[in-house]
């Protein structure tokens, strides 16, 4: 066994790749951009090396930086991890090359399975069941075009060298086809240097299954089991689970069965991960993987092993732990990534410090970032996973969601109590969704939670409320002597506003009188009244009886803000201050902008040019994601602020666009 492993990655994979390392004794090394100077991989690693600037391909994507990394750190192995460079034949040939062992399948077996195209070939050579298109070597847009009619509609366009779902389009309408192959080649060449694309019929509604498998470099190859990872959105997936829930017994074997072929085929070493689609009848060849997946969690927790671990082994060039015969599977896992972006707001990437991160108790937790860490902007939105284990598939989901309830996160926007909803919904439960439910039916997940009086009350608790006040000037209940004292503080969420009047009796709060001011000529509503008693305030929870019901709730004030946690909701109070006031009204009147920072990749219109409500202007990528951004009126372009390559900073206006004789800017959408 190798002594110090170096870890080419960043976020929640490196951490977890050095628990592993650091238990089984080994040496580990961090690399880390300008951006991650501070980050949790880097500090939990022996040491660390800086290898570049904060674009990905200027540090995470730099071979010959992370090769000099190894080399002046005296690693003798390098694990990928997984995105970046895990299934980049070049890097582990140059691994090879200098001497490292790299952590991960052969050279050839990555380019074997690294093209989509090729591998659909190969796979389809074996017998195995792969679905009609496009594969080929020529690659201007009008014959992938003609190809694509050819093949018929509806169908998908994916980047050949591609992965994770980035760069994936669904075509429906023949008008839809140009532009997507235009974005995918984009996506594919600053994504994968190489901008070659696939066509392939696209299945509507199927469920998306996997199997790992694992191999020794002594002819072992066995699998580890099935995944079912069909909660996605836009070809991201957010939740997965092993097994896979309602398969026939036999069609399972054949699916096991064609995934060991598959690596078997190629000589395969190490952790892989081949995907089908499942159409209710038949499975088809998606892919394969030629790495360590994001899901590799369920399995682990089903199979009660370390796939990390096999992975170091199997590099060193062990055998592999077990035969096929002694993988056991035992009850059902779930997991759920969290992610930085917001459900309410159409899913746009969120970026900045985390306030606060605190994770459930009960579950295993993969994150890669802490309280006061940063979330660059210019890497994916993945915070961390969650994962739950259980005898029924029914009890993961339940424990999964709890879990996901009981996290508190705040700084930057996340998805976690829309999670919740997914794993709760009769429809994940009785197995009937499929990869198309985000798309056809997501709007049951992303309604606003209602805002309560309770929560507004409570929320107003936090702000006004005294923690462990320790002389009678630091109390701010009101006093008045002889006489109850009333206190007033005014909260706005979900675009209302609303007054919140605590009554302190002897410097306790007994009652709270709740309304809505008058606004955009709404007259003010009636104060609605709540009776409060035994009121404690620990610093971070609250606690209060109405009538005969307790309830608590956990907070976390911010200069302007306070969050609120309450039953399964996160709701996120603005504090109104009266000397913004003056302010507001420039404000109001115009200068919408991007709302994180990005680069711009195409600019569809030029200045003079009359556009359309809905059309899109501009489209800009930020956390490896495209972002269109859509006229919000019809009108003229009067100036375009950017042009394609530019960085945009956050807040920054984009397009101005002239209506008569109003202005304003085009946003992100």
């Amino acid at each position: 066994m190798f002594q110090r492993l170096l870890v080419a990655n960043r976020g929640e994979i490196a951490c977890r790749i050095l628990r592993t390392a650091r238990r089984m004794g080994l040496g580990t090394v961090a690399v880390y951009s300008e951006a991650d100077a501070l980050a949790r991989h880097v500090r939990l690693a022996d040491q660390a090396v800086c290898i570049g600037s904060p674009p990905a391909a200027e540090s995470y994507l730099d071979i010959e930086a992370i090769i000099a990394a190894a080399r002046t750190s005296g690693a003798e192995a390098v694990h990928p991890g997984y995105g970046f460079l895990s299934e980049n034949a070049r890097f582990a040939a140059a691994c090879r090359e200098a001497g490292l062992i790299f952590v991960g399948p052969t050279p050839e077996a990555i380019e074997a399975m690294g093209s989509k195209s090729l591998a659909k070939a190969r796979v389809r050579a074996a017998g195995i069941p792969v679905l009609p298109g496009y594969e080929g070597a020529r690659q201007d847009l009008e014959f992938l075009e003609t190809q694509a009619l050819e093949a018929g509609l509806p169908l998908i366009v994916k980047p050949a060298a591609g992965g994770g779902g980035k760069g994936m389009y669904v075509v429906r309408e023949r008008a839809e086809l140009r532009g997507a192959l235009e974005a995918a080649r984009r996506l594919a060449e600053s994504s994968f240097k190489d901008g070659t694309l696939l066509i392939e019929r696209f299945v509507p509604e199927p469920r998306h299954i996997e199997v790992q498998v694992f191999a020794d470099q002594h002819g072992a190859c066995i699998h580890l089991g099935d995944r079912d990872c069909s909660i996605q959105r836009r070809h991201q997936k957010l939740i997965e689970e092993a097994p896979a829930p309602n398969l026939p017994d036999a069609l399972r074997a054949r699916l096991r069965g064609a995934a060991v072929e598959v690596a078997r085929s190629i000589g395969y070493r190490g952790a892989g991960t081949v995907e089908f689609i499942f159409d209710g009848q038949g499975f088809y060849f998606l892919e394969m993987n030629t790495r360590l997946q994001v899901e590799h969690t369920v399995t682990e927790a089903v199979t009660g092993l370390d796939l990390v671990e096999w992975q170091l082994r199997v590099a060193a060039g062990e055998a592999l732990p077990l035969t096929q015969e002694r993988v056991l599977i035992r009850g059902h896992a779930i997991e759920a990534r969290v992610c930085a972006e917001d459900p309410w707001r159409g899913f746009l990437p969120s970026a900045g410090r985390l306030g606060l991160v605190e994770w459930p108790e009960g579950v295993r937790v993969d994150a890669g970032f802490e309280s006061g860490d940063t979330v660059p902007s210019v890497y994916d939105s993945l915070i961390g996973k969650v994962i739950a284990h259980a005898p029924t598939r029914t009890e993961a989901a339940s424990r999964l969601a709890g879990a996901l309830e009981r996290s508190h996160l705040a700084g930057v926007r996340t998805n976690e109590r829309w999670l919740s909803r997914i794993l709760r919904s009769a429809v994940f439960l009785e197995v009937r969704h499929s990869v198309a439910l985000l798309g056809t039916q997501g709007e049951q997940f992303a309604a606003p939670e209602p805002v309560t009086d309770t929560m507004l009350v409570f929320a107003a608790l936090a702000v006004l409320e005294p923690a462990g006040t320790s002389h009678p000037w630091s109390a701010r209940d009101g006093f008045c002597p002889n006489l109850p004292g009333d206190l007033e503080v005014t909260l706005r969420a979900e675009g209302a506003t609303h007054r919140v009047t605590l009554r302190f009796d002897r410097g306790a709060p007994s009652v709270a009188w709740v309304s809505s001011p008058p606004e955009q000529g709404r007259p003010a509503d009636e104060p609605r009244s709540v009776a409060l008693a035994e009121v404690r305030c620990s610093g971070e929870t609250i606690e209060a009886r109405s009538g005969s019901h307790r309830q608590r709730a956990r907070f976390l004030l911010e200069p302007g803000r306070v969050h609120l946690w309450f039953d399964a909701v996160h709701q996120v109070f603005e504090i109104d201050d009266p000397r913004t006031h003056a302010f507001t009204a420039t404000h109001a009147a115009g200068g919408l902008t991007t709302p994180l920072p990005g680069v711009v990749v195409a600019v569809n219109v030029e200045v003079g040019q009359t556009v359309r409500r809905g059309e899109t202007l501009m489209v800009i990528e930020a956390m490896k994601m495209e972002h269109g951004i859509h006229a919000p009126f019809d009108g003229e372009v009067t100036r375009i602020h950017f042009a394609i390559g530019e960085r945009v900073p956050e807040g920054s206006e984009l397009i101005a666009l002239a209506a008569g004789d109003a202005a304003s800017s085009a946003q992100a959408t």
